[in-house]
């Protein structure tokens, strides 16, 4: 576990009451495993936009990944939100434990504090089919993919402290002053990627169920949850023959970055997002399905 404070003010340097900072709200970030990740270009992003970050990885999933582990780099990543001006902890969580949602926000609170919002970029990811999906496969698929994230979302609504009305992070966030913004915020990653990837396709979109069903049963907390198809984003897992293929098919003739799926988060996390809420969004450049 890393956990990275911002540095305390010089003795004798405190500044007047009157100017000191408002309070930066807090996102929980899963599946910021590796540097090139769609989670941590999200991190990177909220942090940037003074957000405090708590973020999970689970370094035996990238270890038995085509693209293995990357040494390091939570403690990277960390000090990398650190010199952006975010508080940081990073929790190692291995997500097939149904506990493990609990553990993660005992975690951040204590650390940080309250989670105002909850991303959700982790993922079980296994190439098989209909034929060749082993069961062990199937069910470590949905456990991660689906359970998990349920939980999650279970546990943020059980603990959620901000109150409707109050902007994430600005004048009025957990008083009930605010604007009618609402404060909590729920993004979730998916893909609609299911012939010859089963277990992965059908449990995320199991997810996107999970996820839209968020936006009404805890509208009441003042928080919208929405979906993000980011498309087709290289972070180390196509081959030369798949990037080139999914280059061809896209409109615009790239394929999509890290930072495009995290500008996006960013704004459905911001105030101006809030009227964006039990959606499923597609942010892939215009590539076919």
């Amino acid at each position: 576990m890393t956990i990275n404070e911002q540095p305390s003010a010089p003795h004798g340097s405190a500044a007047p009451e009157q100017a000191t900072a408002p309070a930066r709200p807090i996102a929980l970030i899963t599946g910021v495993g590796r540097s090139i990740g769609i989670g941590a270009g999200i991190a990177r992003q909220l942090a940037a936009s003074g957000w405090d970050i708590a973020f999970t990885y689970w370094t035996p999933y990238d270890r038995r990944m085509v693209w293995g582990a990357e040494d390091g780099a939570a403690a990277s990543i960390a000090r990398e939100l650190a010199d952006a001006g975010a508080r940081t902890v990073a929790i190692e969580a291995d997500l097939t434990g149904p506990d493990a949602p609990i553990r993660i926000f005992d975690e951040a609170e204590q650390r940080l504090g309250p989670v105002t919002a909850l991303i959700l970029s982790h993922a079980e990811s296994v190439d098989s089919g209909l034929l060749d999906t082993t069961v062990e496969a199937f069910d470590r698929h949905f456990a991660v993919n689906a359970r998990a994230s349920w939980l999650l979302i279970r546990e943020y609504g059980l603990r959620f402290r901000g109150e409707p009305g109050s902007k994430p992070g600005g004048p009025g966030a957990g008083t009930g002053t605010g604007t009618g913004t609402g404060t909590g915020r729920i993004v979730a990653l998916t893909s609609d990627h299911t012939v010859g990837n089963l277990p992965y396709g059908a449990s995320k979109g199991a997810l996107d169920r999970i996820t839209l069903a968020a936006a009404h049963e805890l509208a009441h907390l003042g928080v919208t949850a929405n979906v993000v198809n980011p498309g087709p984003v290289d972070t180390g897992w196509m081959n030369d023959e798949l990037r080139d293929a999914l280059t061809q098919g896209t409109p615009l003739g790239r394929l999509g970055t890290p930072q495009d799926t995290a500008h996006l988060v960013d704004f459905l996390c911001s105030p101006q997002g809030q009227w964006v809420n039990g959606q499923l969004l597609k942010s892939n450049g215009g590539a076919a399905p």
